[in-house]
């Protein structure tokens, strides 16, 4: 794609590139014969053509971010550049290589991702369709009845994407279906400015569904307009379409990002960033967000310790990573992976996240047992939390109402409960005794009241350790003083509880 802002790349060698190969319109090339201070800027992509010198490590260290750091055959690996190539996840590229990579794959290491869920109340139902319709709030519509022995349109989103020239984007759709039912989707390309000229209709059945749909435009700006079609007798349940701006195979939201999904086309995402390479390993869980994206990368890579964040992207805007077994077990199963590629343990792990995240954190620390838990505005009662939309906030959280229904099955009170129970049980039933809890909460919180005093009351294992502070406000507040808070607290717990680290390579 073209992106809004130019890609910025950095080169080492002896050769000047821009005189050597010919660049997209949007790169900028920075070639550097000698690399002494590193920049105010982070380049969006790097490449070395030389060996680097001793002076140049910790400079290029601090300057690349991981999975852009692309070394041709003229780089010696070993020593500390073998070390820096491990913590960026460099690649290595072929000089035949070069010229092509620059003019086809460069556009995907754009500096600002973006995706998006299609609202729900953009979904319209076709007129034709004689069925049953059940509106389940924000979370899907089922559809029950007969569609036609030949595909005919069922379901259409108003209000077309805009695409640019040069443009490449992923699709994804959650959808279920009863055996009986087949379904497919079309996506039609309309001309920038024209409502009638169509440039291109591209139709993907079940098979390419399976897999991120990726399409890109290649002769002007348009729009796209996307319609579900449906055959044969039974339920379909229309669950989200999803766009994303697309990283081609260069990962998902950021270059090396990673995605999960599940048997029921759930997705959870992942980015794990070397960084130094020495303990600890932080997991952070993002909070909740309509935009889709990771969360904390600026926030975390200034920690400078190894980081994986975790998103996503259910229902709209997230719930709270939670779900059947099969989802909260590939959780469990990500976390341990890059545990296992650090070679890190238990007691080099740390937790955190804010809000729906610092559930998450609390959530799967049950099994993780990690040194700390740092928590920013904790949420523990997912039922308390959707109770609350009716009189301590009306109108201020919705999504918590179509998370109560999804994990707890309706919308009644004893639903609430169950859900809150199940909860409680799995953290009363770990073990924190190795553990510090290091929570900030908001005294006025509006979602759940109570949760700090809740923790409390409910760590009962010798040994854990809790430090507290709490911030007059509502849940919403504070944003500011929470994320300081955040990075002063983790500092502090780096300092004191991993006095041997050295940041660099």
């Amino acid at each position: 794609m073209i992106p809004l802002d130019e890609i910025h790349v950095l080169q080492l060698g002896e050769k000047d590139w821009n005189g050597v190969y010919d660049l997209p319109e949007f790169v900028s090339l920075n070639y550097i014969d000698c690399f002494e201070k590193a920049p105010p800027i982070l380049y969006d992509m790097c490449f070395l053509d030389r060996t680097p010198s001793e002076e140049e490590i910790l400079p290029l260290y601090q300057t690349v971010k991981a999975y852009t750091l692309f070394v041709t055959d003229q780089v010696e690996l070993s020593g500390r550049v073998e070390r820096l190539c491990k913590s960026k996840k460099a690649q290595r590229i072929a000089a035949a290589d070069i010229q092509e990579f620059l003019l086809k794959e460069t556009k995907y290491y754009y500096p600002k991702p973006y995706g998006e869920k299609f609202r729900f109340n953009h979904l319209s139902i076709s007129r034709y369709f004689s069925g049953s319709i059940e509106w389940n709030g924000n979370y899907n519509v089922t559809l029950t009845g007969e569609f036609g022995e030949k595909f005919s349109q069922i379901v259409f989103w108003r209000n077309n994407v805009p695409m640019q020239k040069g443009q490449v984007i992923d699709l994804w759709l959650e959808y279920q279906r009863s055996p009986g039912v087949s379904v497919s989707l079309t996506v039609t390309q309309f001309a920038g400015g024209s409502v009638s000229e169509i440039l291109n209709r591209w139709e993907f059945d079940e098979t390419q569904l399976e897999q991120v749909i990726r399409i890109g435009s290649e002769r002007m700006n348009s729009y796209l307009f996307f319609s579900l079609s449906a055959k044969g007798g039974g339920e379909l349940k229309v669950i989200a379409l999803h766009d994303r701006n697309s990283r081609g195979t260069h990962g998902h939201f950021l270059p090396g990002g990673e995605r999960y999904v599940t048997s029921e086309r759930e997705e959870i995402f992942c980015y794990f960033d070397p960084r130094d390479l020495k303990p600890p390993l932080n997991v952070f869980f993002g909070g909740w967000e309509i935009v889709e994206n990771f969360q904390g990368y600026n926030l975390n890579r200034k920690l400078g310790c190894p980081f994986l964040l975790l998103e996503e992207h259910r229902l709209m805007g997230g719930s709270f990573y939670a779900g059947t077994r099969e989802y909260e077990k590939l959780v469990v199963a990500v976390i341990k992976k890059y545990m296992e590629e650090l070679g890190f343990s238990a007691d080099q792990v740390i937790l955190s996240g804010l809000s729906m995240g610092a559930f998450a954190s609390m959530y799967y620390g049950c099994e993780i047992k990690p040194h700390a838990l740092i928590l920013m505005k904790p949420l523990a009662g997912i039922g308390n939390v959707a109770a609350n939309e009716k009189y301590s906030r009306p109108g201020g959280y919705p999504t918590s109402l179509d998370v109560l229904r999804y994990l707890g099955g309706s919308l009644g009170e004893e639903d609430a409960g169950r859900l809150n129970d199940k909860f409680w049980k799995k953290f009363d039933c770990a073990d924190w005794g190795k553990t510090k809890f290091i929570i900030t909460y908001m005294i006025e919180d509006d979602f759940e009241s109570g949760v700090y005093d809740a923790i409390i009351s409910h760590l009962h294992s010798e040994g854990v350790q809790v430090y507290g502070k709490g911030l007059h406000g509502r849940h919403g507040d504070s944003q500011t003083a929470t994320a300081n808070w955040f990075s002063t607290q983790f500092k502090k717990l780096l300092k004191e509880d991993f006095s041997e680290r050295n940041e660099g390579v």
